[in-house]
């Protein structure tokens, strides 16, 4: 099958989990479809050919996951609701106003992409010509990830260091009386 076929695929399943997430009664089951949506980004990723990007979403994923339940075990799992409240409508009326304004900016960004498929080199056209002549080296990855790329790559890693570290200070706080 095409690459566009299996990324409508899972985009579908991605927003099957959407649904489910809004509309389960029980938490823990909002945070595993939430999971299943991020788990869905990195399908779309790879299969896009673009593994750095999978990488940090399956990592990001994971840690929020992580996050989710060990606050879900803190708290109760099942969401207490009333009847009707003046929140749900607000609520609702947000959720629309966003998805238009979201929707409208989504048909205007598409409007000026070129055709799914087509290559553009308008930012790595400097990466692929100038990058033996001014970094000096001859391994072109080497010199595009550590000269033109490097501070995104720190900055990268050190989003990563700090969440892992987060992570492990809120199991760490979970098992201490405060």
């Amino acid at each position: 099958m095409d690459t566009e076929v299996y990324l409508a695929i899972i985009m579908i399943f991605m927003i099957i989990a959407a649904l489910t997430a809004i509309h389960a009664r029980d938490l823990l089951s909002a945070v595993i479809a939430q999971g299943a949506i991020g788990y869905g980004l990195v399908l779309c990723f790879l299969l896009l050919k673009a593994p750095d990007l999978a990488i940090v979403q399956i990592v990001a994923e994971t840690i929020t996951i992580i996050i989710m339940v060990a606050v879900l075990h803190d708290s109760t799992r099942f969401e207490i609701r009333c009847p009707f409240c003046r929140r749900d409508v607000v609520n609702y009326s947000a959720a629309i106003v966003l998805a238009g304004v979201l929707l409208y900016f989504f048909v205007d960004a598409i409007a000026v992409l070129q055709p799914f498929g087509e290559h553009t080199l308008r930012m790595s056209e400097a990466y692929v010509y100038r990058a033996i002549e001014e970094v000096g080296v001859t391994n072109f990855v080497k010199g595009v990830l550590w000269d033109f790329r490097a501070l995104d790559t720190m900055g990268e890693a050190a989003v990563l260091f700090t969440t892992a570290m987060g992570v492990l200070a809120i199991l760490r706080l979970k098992g201490k009386k405060i």
